[in-house]
């Protein structure tokens, strides 16, 4: 995927995330669906990243420091594209430099 310089990308997977967790109605599940979402992002400006073939077969490569699935796509796709990962989870930090910990 051609990138622009300093541009913010979500990932499809962010997007099946979010579904799922608003369709469980849990306390902590986001207060919008998936599809909801979009729209926010999209009205940010921010661009929307498909999920490839490349990116699945990417989870291959990972060592086992995460289980969530989710979250392991995610660092696959970010490394496989390359792009930085911004994580809250310092699980995800872990398996790269390339991924921001807030």
């Amino acid at each position: 995927m051609k990138q622009e310089v300093n541009s913010t990308w979500v990932s499809a997977i962010s997007i099946w995330e979010i579904s799922v967790k608003h369709k469980l109605g849990r306390v902590s599940s986001p207060p919008f669906s998936g599809r909801e979402a979009i729209g926010f992002f999209e009205n940010a400006g921010f661009g929307l990243l498909p999920v490839t073939v490349e990116h699945a077969a990417m989870v291959d490569n990972l060592p086992r420091l995460h289980a969530d699935p989710f979250d392991r796509l995610l660092i696959a796709q970010a490394l496989s594209e390359p792009m930085r990962l911004v994580s809250h989870d310092r699980q995800v930090a872990a398996y790269s430099d390339t991924v921001i910990s807030l």
